[in-house]
């Protein structure tokens, strides 16, 4: 019994015909009904009903298809194991984004990858940190563009690139006269934030000294929402370099925008995977590309 038999028998039930089945296996009708019935002396049973308008297979047939089934996706599985091997930027990856990044990052990083690879593919899935790290060690995802640091020693860490942050205030806040701000200047403002889970909440909350303040904050699910309840004058915020431009026209005049004073607080992204991943060069080579061509207002590290 060979895997080319095993072709041949999953052919044949798929197509319900011998000449079909045959033209789809570039051969001779002749060779496959010989290779078929080669098979059904060495089991000793018959696979397929002939006698059928369709040939179907028989009961046994069905249960020795299904193993068969099993048996030619791993072998395909393994080709394309080696073939990953030769190339490993023709391959899928599924690709974790944090959900303060991908809106603003990925439009650039996709356009770029898939003009440096064109043969890889790209499965992407917004998720927040802990659900990133989750998937990465149960290996539902192979690698994570998220916000460093990670501590985990099972994985892989390429820093990519630092984003600084802005404030964002409304346009008729006193603080919007000034050209640059001290993270000082914010430290009694009503701060803006994301809500829980959201790493870049606990980022605010670091540069602003929140965590000790006891003052009230209003939380959001997304960094849009948070821009427009500033424009409603609720308060400020904290925004990533990126986010800055994606404002919607009918927020931008509500809304201004102040660096801060050299060092600026900011967040660096990195690119990260499983230390014993198959073919680290894939994602060794992904992080290479990403930081060889950065979008403007980011930094490489």
């Amino acid at each position: 019994m060979t895997l080319q038999e095993l072709r041949y028998l999953v052919a044949l039930a798929d197509h319900g015909h011998f000449g079909r089945a045959a033209e789809a296996c570039f051969i001779t009708q002749s060779t496959l009904s010989t290779q078929i019935k080669k098979l059904e002396d060495f089991l000793g049973v018959t696979l397929f009903d002939r006698s059928l308008k369709r040939v179907t297979p028989t009961p046994i047939g069905r249960e020795i298809l299904q193993a068969a089934r099993t048996i030619v996706d791993e072998a395909e599985r393994i080709r394309t194991l080696a073939k990953h091997a030769q190339d490993p930027m023709t391959r899928t990856v599924h690709l974790g984004v944090i959900p303060t990044l991908g809106p603003y990052y990925l439009p650039h990083a996709l356009t770029l990858v898939h003009r440096k690879h064109p043969g890889l593919r790209l499965l992407l899935r917004e998720e927040m940190t802990p659900q990133i790290l989750e998937h990465l060690a149960d290996g539902k995802l192979d690698a994570g563009l998220l916000a460093l640091p990670v501590t985990d020693e099972g994985l892989r860490v390429e820093p990519l690139f630092h984003e600084p942050f802005y404030a964002a205030l409304p346009a008729d806040h006193a603080l919007a006269a000034r050209e640059a701000l001290s993270v000082a200047d914010i430290m009694a403002e009503k701060l803006l934030l994301l809500d829980e889970g959201h790493c870049l909440r606990e980022q605010a909350l670091d540069v602003c000294g929140a965590r000790s303040s006891g003052r009230e904050e209003v939380r959001a699910t997304s960094l849009e929402t948070l821009r427009q309840m500033v424009g409603m004058g609720l308060g400020l915020t904290l925004l990533p370099a990126l986010a800055v431009d994606a404002a919607p026209r009918q927020t931008r005049k509500l809304v201004e925008i102040r660096p801060f004073r050299s060092p600026p607080p900011g967040r660096t992204i990195g690119l990260v995977w499983r230390r014993r991943a198959p073919f680290p060069e894939t994602f060794e080579r992904l992080a290479a590309t990403l930081k060889a061509s950065l979008p403007a207002g980011v930094e490489a590290v």
